[in-house]
């Protein structure tokens, strides 16, 4: 696979739909082209103790941010016809699905794609299959993990070796 868009979520709670960050990789002709992040005010509005404590975020880093349907309109265009890729697909699918939802959009129907259950099939003896495992086995050290665009880019350099 030398053309699909990894993308990671970053949320503000356990809600699906309280997208706090998204980082996205599109990689055309086996070549990372570009990159996106962004903040994004999440829907309900609250950080749990919890996730703060997981990817740094908290309220008052969201509360300029543009809410979702702002970013996914610079978005889709740049992801439209593209897999996409996540490590732990169902959540990032989950998120993404739950919040097109919850503001009436329409999904596009783009196919996910799992480095995790990819990486369980075709890396046999790794300690565990955590992305920051996979990635340094993959030749890529993650220094930021639980950032959404580290971790998108992450993703992407474990798909182009894996898939």
């Amino acid at each position: 696979m030398k053309e699909f868009a990894a993308i990671d979520f970053e949320t503000a709670n356990g809600k699906r739909t309280s997208i706090c960050s998204v980082g996205i990789v599109i990689v055309r002709k086996g070549v990372i082209e570009e990159r996106l992040y962004s903040l994004i005010k999440p829907y309900p509005n609250y950080y749990s103790p919890w996730t703060t404590r997981i990817h740094g975020l908290t309220q008052a880093d969201t509360e300029s941010a543009p809410e979702f349907p702002e970013v996914w309109e610079k978005i889709a265009p740049k992801i439209r016809n593209l897999p996409l890729i996540a490590h732990n697909s169902s959540f990032d699918e989950g998120c993404l699905k739950a919040t097109l939802e919850r503001y009436g959009i329409d999904y596009p129907g783009n196919i996910f794609y799992c480095t995790l259950r990819t990486a369980r099939h075709a890396l046999k003896g790794l300690p565990n299959y955590q992305l920051q495992t996979v990635s340094a086995y993959c030749g890529y050290p993650l220094e930021k993990h639980h950032h959404a665009l580290a971790d998108a880019e992450a993703c992407a350099h474990i798909a182009l070796r894996l898939f």
